[in-house]
Parts: structure tokens; C-alpha cells; sequence
């Protein structure tokens, strides 16, 4: 079979690992793919990974173009509470 669909050059992978209810949680967007954690945690990653991309989408960049610090510097401001 072929697949036409482009893979992304660059996502970003979530997963948390304190999942104690036996659900079993999987979230897509544009740049991520978030699974596993608790209801809390998974719930976190989401809200982090969506203002990482409305950062990202406010400097007019895509997630491959980032430096490493340019990185590590959005992805800390989008996990702040």
C-alpha cells in the first residue's frame, strides 16, 4: 500500500507514565502525539504542547527550524502554570 501522506521532519513526543486507571490516553495535533499519564498529566501535556504551538505559530516557524535553545526556551514558557 502506499501512503501519500507526508511524514513530519520534526514532532514532538509526550508520554506520561503514571497512568494507575487502566484508561488508555492518546492525543495528535499539528507537531505532537501525546500518550499515556494519568488524566492529569495527560491533560498538562495537552495544554503545554498547544501553547508550545501557538509560540511556534507566533514566530512564523516551523518545529524543525528551532535551535536547541530556541527550543528549550519555548517549551519552558509553554509548560509554565
Amino acid at each position: 500500500m502506499i501512503n501519500n501522506k507526508k511524514s513530519p521532519d520534526a514532532m514532538l513526543l509526550g508520554m506520561g507514565l503514571d497512568n494507575e486507571d487502566g484508561h488508555k490516553r492518546m492525543t495528535k495535533g499539528d507537531n505532537f502525539c501525546l500518550v499515556g499519564g494519568s488524566e492529569e498529566t495527560h491533560e498538562r501535556m495537552t495544554e503545554t504542547a498547544i501553547k508550545f504551538n501557538e509560540k511556534l505559530a507566533r514566530k512564523g516557524k516551523h518545529l524543525k527550524e528551532l535551535s536547541p535553545e530556541e527550543f528549550r526556551d519555548m517549551m519552558r514558557e509553554a509548560s509554565e502554570r
